[in-house]
């Protein structure tokens, strides 16, 4: 299994992931051969932290790919900056049911 690491900002105050356009993404997203979840969290003053876990390296970089059209038309517009990737691995151990 792979992990993808991010940090994205909105502006604070605003419930992003509650939009039109977020869920229209997240979908996009889950529907890409080998994703195997996300988790997002917000960490105050509008900025997000975000874990996407693949099957594969193949896989997470096919969907990075494939969704770049998606995210310059869905989260782009709502983001207060551009997102920052902090960095991609193979993950070495979990204690998350269901991710083998």
């Amino acid at each position: 299994m792979y992990a993808v690491f991010r940090e994205t900002y909105y502006a604070p105050g605003q419930d992003a992931v509650s939009t039109a356009e977020y869920q229209e993404f997240t979908a996009a997203h889950a529907a890409q051969p080998g994703y195997r979840g996300t988790v997002v969290a917000n960490v105050g003053e509008g900025r997000y932290l975000t874990v996407t876990l693949w099957a594969t390296a193949e896989a997470m970089a096919g969907a990075r790919e494939a969704l770049g059209p998606v995210v310059a038309r869905t989260l782009d517009p709502l983001m207060t900056k551009p997102a920052v990737l902090l960095g991609t691995g193979r993950v070495v151990d979990t204690d998350l049911a269901g991710t083998e």
